[in-house]
């Protein structure tokens, strides 16, 4: 039943995201200023068909470290491709750092880039770098949520590479808000994997970090928020708070 689920959600998902491509023409071509809203919407559509089809709920605590609808840098783990879905809306305004090879994708890439989105070409170097401090300064100007993966990649549960520092910069950069995100999205939906398991995926955002730290001192402070944020989630009452699925207010 597992597997036919995941079929499921797999074909709604393909069909979902082609259909809304193709509808996006006019909104690329005639209403560009509401690119953001029509992405929200099928990122809003997607995870409720992932709640409805494969049981996959969520439970999120931490929001109110979230500056309202004012810039953010939330440097999140990342173990599943359900993170670079959630975000959509959890936040007013969104704005993900992501590789630049999506940009290539046939009607995906040209709505990730008219709903700002920041695109970061890993093979550019320094130039690389100048260009997403450049980007990143646009979104928080137009007060946007900027949402980074500093691992670089989808990283298993309980496993751990160097971070990427370059979300340094960024904060040094920005002067906003910097939160840690801890996510087990993983247990439900796995790196690169087929199956989706039933069960709740937890987000915990942490407290902001303090402002002006160096390189290695934010690298090791976002690390160690992480590391709070499992640990009092693991400490937690399993009755703590209620389970809801934060997206459904998207389907009319």
């Amino acid at each position: 039943m597992t597997i036919l689920r995941a079929a499921l959600f797999n074909l709604y998902f393909v069909v979902l995201t082609v259909a809304m491509g193709i509808a996006a023409l006019p909104v690329r071509l005639v209403f560009r200023s509401h690119a953001l809203a029509y992405a929200q919407r099928w990122a809003g559509w997607s995870l409720n068909g992932l709640h409805a089809i494969c049981g996959i709920r969520l439970k999120v605590t931490g929001l109110e470290h979230l500056p309202g609808d004012g810039p953010a840098l939330l440097v999140s783990q990342h173990q599943s491709a359900y993170d670079t879905l959630v975000w959509m809306n959890l936040v007013p305004r969104p704005a993900y750092v992501m590789k630049q090879e999506l940009v290539r994708i046939p009607l995906v890439g040209p709505m990730l880039l008219l709903s700002g989105m920041i695109p970061l070409d890993r093979g550019a170097g320094a130039g690389a770098l100048r260009a997403l401090l450049r980007d990143a300064g646009s979104a928080v100007a137009d007060r946007r949520q900027i949402v980074i993966f500093p691992e670089g990649t989808r990283v298993a549960a309980g496993q751990s590479v160097p971070l990427q520092p370059g979300v340094a910069a960024l904060a040094s950069h920005l002067g906003v808000p910097v939160l840690p995100v801890s996510t087990d999205s993983g247990r439900c939906w796995s790196r690169r994997a087929f199956i989706k398991r039933r069960g709740v995926i937890h987000i915990d955002i942490g407290a902001p970090l303090p402002p002006g730290l160096r390189r290695a001192a934010l690298l090791d402070a976002v690390r160690a928020g992480w590391t709070g944020l499992e640990t009092a989630r693991g400490l937690a009452p399993p009755s703590a708070s209620r389970v809801t699925n934060p997206v459904d207010k998207f389907v009319e």
